[in-house]
């Protein structure tokens, strides 16, 4: 089906970050555009309030008329939903197009220069900077993103003119592989998706293929460190890194009185002098790398290219300020993989040495959990204090044997685990000097709350 030609697209799963993004496109391409997802959210409701009829129960009969007509519909579904979903046996039964969000990403990238970021963490930050970066310039872009970008409000930049789609290619379930780069960037290879992929070397040779998909003539920029049997002899390969040898790699680093960094870096043509990160952590500074060496591939203006990095707000959910004061630091991540966690509390003992950091986690998945409790349990020892909360299910079923407990019983520093309606008084009662709350799931819920309570506390 031709995505210019049709009249209405529906989305089974409406809600997810991903999704939501395509949602917003084809409401700018002037679609009837609907929707199920299970559960309301401000992201839903905003959707709903840009045009789109979402509803929350899985009926057929819910679904508007403009959308049962199988020829001039599409359905896009996410793989998290399951395939008995009765709106999507519908569709199915009913001889609809039925493309998953990752099938019509990669329509779109046949038709543009894709800059397709992949990596099991880094990936948003990395994809919604090289955004923002190439919006804020001469080139622009389209770009499909994986979180909210605070400079824009949105996961969704559109151009009209410029011919790059930025877009976060993400591994769970293969889904990057219908995708067709111009230019790639692979930030990570780290075990993860086991219950899809069974082993870590499977994961790696499904980046490897990946990587083997960027058109001839492209470009792979790959993170020093990071071994694939790459077998694409058509590309040309750069290396990126944080203050270690590489083609394109960060110096001098300096760390600001607000965790932000200064540094040049060094390009295989020219280094580009006192460079300055709008937002903090050393991780983001190796994720502006990155971003860079595709501005670099792509062409750019030196003095635009140093505005965007200094203007660059980050993404809602990675290492997000709620409050930020010399008296006490509350920060929230979406750190969900043990070497996320791990790079997470390493660049803020980096950026505050010396001070206290408490840790709250809200694991994700019971496979997740079962595979990577020690690892977990690893990262978040290089906190002071950790507060674990009960595993956010999303889309499994309960494991038996296998809770936050797994993890608590290997923190090696002072740890509780406590219901997540408890957790705004319980880091309350902690009285922390640095806060930060991690997961993927609901824990973002209660951000506001935990907020609110740590403001009430006396001062000092």
């Amino acid at each position: 089906m031709n995505i210019e030609t049709i009249k209405s697209v529906y989305f089974v799963g409406a809600g997810g970050i991903g999704m939501s993004a395509l949602v917003r496109y084809f409401l700018f391409k002037g679609k009837v555009v609907a929707g199920y997802d299970r559960t309301p959210t401000p992201l839903t409701e905003t959707l709903i309030a840009e045009g789109a009829q979402i509803h929350y129960e899985e009926n057929v009969d819910l679904i508007p008329e403009a959308c049962k007509d199988k020829e001039s519909t599409l359905v896009i579904f996410t793989p998290a939903v399951p395939q008995e979903h009765e709106e999507l046996v519908y569709f199915r039964n009913n001889g609809f197009e039925i493309q998953k969000r990752a099938q019509v990403l990669g329509t779109i990238t046949r038709s543009s220069k894709g800059l397709c970021v992949a990596g099991t963490h880094g990936k948003t930050t990395t994809s919604t900077m090289t955004a923002h970066l190439l919006h804020q310039s001469h080139v622009e872009c389209t770009a499909f993103l994986g979180g909210i970008s605070k400079n824009y409000g949105t996961n969704l930049l559109l151009s009209q003119e410029s011919p790059y789609t930025v877009i976060e290619a993400d591994e769970f379930d293969r889904s990057f592989h219908w995708l067709s780069p111009y230019m790639s960037v692979i930030t990570s290879t780290d075990p993860d998706h086991l219950d899809i992929y069974g082993t870590h070397e499977e994961l790696r040779r499904t980046f490897a293929r990946f990587a083997g998909q960027i058109k001839p003539g492209g470009t792979l920029i790959i993170k020093r460190g990071v071994e694939l049997p790459i077998a694409n002899r058509d590309i040309r390969t750069y290396t990126y890194a944080c203050d270690a040898e590489a083609d394109f790699r960060a110096t001098g680093l300096e760390v600001q009185p607000d965790g932000t960094y200064r540094f040049d870096i060094v390009c295989p043509d020219r280094t580009i002098p006192d460079c300055r990160l709008g937002i903090p952590g050393r991780v983001n500074v190796e994720n502006a790398v990155a971003a860079v060496a595709l501005l670099w591939v792509a062409g750019f203006d030196e003095a635009k290219l140093r505005e965007g990095l200094e203007t660059f707000r980050g993404v809602k959910r990675r290492f997000d300020f709620h409050i930020n004061t010399p008296e006490l630091i509350y920060m929230d991540d979406y750190a969900h993989h043990p070497e996320e966690l791990r790079a997470a509390l390493s660049s803020v003992r980096g950026m505050f040495p010396g001070r206290k950091i408490t840790a709250v986690f809200q694991p994700h998945l019971y496979t997740r959990t079962r595979d990577f409790h020690r690892g977990f349990a690893q990262a978040l020892s290089l906190a002071d204090e950790v507060l674990l909360v009960p595993i956010y299910p999303a889309r499994e079923e309960p494991i038996e044997g296998v809770s936050s407990d797994m993890i608590a019983e290997l923190l090696t520093v002072p740890h509780r685990t406590v219901p997540l309606e408890h957790i705004a008084f319980e880091t309350k009662k902690a009285r922390p000097d640095i806060l930060i709350t991690f997961g993927a799931g609901n824990i973002e819920n209660y951000t506001g709350e935990i907020a609110r309570r740590l403001r009430e506390r006396p001062k000092k």
